[in-house]
């Protein structure tokens, strides 16, 4: 994966980190022990540091995805429950190794990532962004975790041990709550409800709710006791609203938001996860890679008002991390969200998405995202200015000579 320096000074870098519209020239950064020392506009010496020389390219801070699913290496997600274990985690070993040569070094799961994956990447044992996750997201029956179908009678946890699963169906307030608890107990970080139709499940059309006020209230007293939160599966504005008032602290989608359902998202002090690009990606591919008719059907009930979305959430003061929820080959889009939302939003706040604003969503703030004493050292140098061309941050980390996650020199071809 590369060498691992005690000491690193990068030198001469031109810093884009989300806090300005423009760029901070001239700037050095000391990294010790895979930490960020030093940030400072003066050059900087250390006895034992390797320098690099940026030569003037910009300093990014590692880049974080707020909605992935590692584990997903189909489009059908019913086919990919059913892979055997070894294959999922075989396929999952590249899929991380990928996103992390996007420039990608931290990334959150929203379903299907697992205490051991986690642990593997930790321990280096594979390539891959540092995960967050919430063990398998949770549905009721006929949800968008059930794939069974109209005909299909068996039981609806029948693949819920399985690692492709993303989701397990449970019902009712009891039912629930052990499955938070069993969750939590494997390692998860975050509570993911399916708490909206969805359109890679079959039964449910896309405003339909998921689960009940009750169940909803339930699961944020849960998470809230293990220190940590609900993020709910949300497209319609009022399964949004529903949802937020219930206490759910992140709306994941959000695509069909209205003004009043966005303000009630800054009022509560929750926050945003759109995801663009996974329904430009199904539009385009989906029916070739697998995915079922009745889905296909539903993508443009959701794609067509995704710009919308982000212009209301803008207005409203909606903090919103950079997602993709992208599944099977369409992984390699992962950056193209980048240039979606350059075509409603500003550059700057686009690339705050990925950073500052992401970091908040994960609940990592001065650890991830920013470019600080304190911080860990995760970098990025990109060849340009992406805050006047979005794709330099596109073609699977072409332009970017230097990747860095924890101060580890994943990627060098600066010296």
């Amino acid at each position: 994966m590369g060498d691992k320096e005690e000491i690193v000074i990068l030198a001469n870098g031109a810093i884009v980190d989300g806090t300005s519209p423009e760029r901070r020239e001239g700037m050095h950064v000391l990294i010790r022990d895979g930490l960020i020392e030093t940030v400072s506009d003066r050059p900087l010496a250390s006895a034992y540091a390797r320098v690099i020389d940026l030569g003037g390219q910009t300093l990014m801070p590692g880049l974080i995805d707020c909605h992935t699913h590692v584990v997903a290496s189909e489009v059908n997600l019913e086919k990919n429950a059913m892979l055997p274990n070894s294959t999922i985690a075989v396929r999952a070993v590249g899929i991380l190794r990928s996103m992390l040569m996007r420039g990608f070094t931290t990334v959150r799961d929203l379903g299907g990532c697992d205490f051991g994956l986690q642990q593997a990447v930790e321990d280096g044992t594979i390539p891959g962004p540092r995960l967050i996750m919430c063990g398998k997201s949770l549905s009721q029956t006929g949800g968008h975790s059930d794939f069974r179908g109209r005909y299909d009678t068996r039981s609806p946890n029948w693949l819920a041990g399985k690692l492709g699963a993303l989701g397990r169906v449970c019902d009712g307030v009891d039912a629930l709550r052990a499955a938070i608890r069993e969750e939590i107990k494997g390692g998860a970080q975050f509570v993911k409800l399916m708490t909206n139709g969805g359109v890679a499940s079959p039964t449910d059309p896309v405003h339909f709710f998921g689960y009940s006020e009750a169940e909803i209230r339930m699961a944020v007293e849960e998470a809230e006791m293990a220190h940590a939160y609900v993020a709910g599966h949300l497209y319609t504005a009022a399964s949004i609203k529903r949802a937020v008032a219930c206490g759910v602290k992140c709306v994941e989608h959000a695509s069909l938001v209205d003004p009043e359902a966005a303000r009630m998202i800054a009022e509560h002090n929750a926050v945003a996860v759109p995801t663009l690009i996974i329904f430009e990606g199904l539009k385009r591919e989906g029916a070739e890679l697998g995915l079922p008719a009745a889905s296909v059907a539903k993508i443009d009930d959701v794609r067509l008002y995704g710009h919308q979305s982000l212009e209301i959430l803008s207005r409203a003061g909606v903090v919103m991390g950079y997602g993709t929820d992208l599944l099977g080959p369409l992984h390699r889009l992962q950056s193209e969200e980048f240039v979606l939302r350059g075509e409603v939003l500003p550059s700057h706040d686009v690339i705050r998405s990925a950073t500052l604003d992401a970091a908040r969503v994960l609940r990592m703030d001065g650890k991830i995202g920013c470019i600080k004493p304190g911080a860990f050292a995760d970098l990025i140098v990109v060849r340009g200015n992406p805050l006047k061309d979005l794709s330099l941050l596109t073609e699977q980390g072409r332009h970017m000579p230097l990747i860095v996650k924890s101060g580890q020199l994943i990627k060098n071809e600066l010296n």
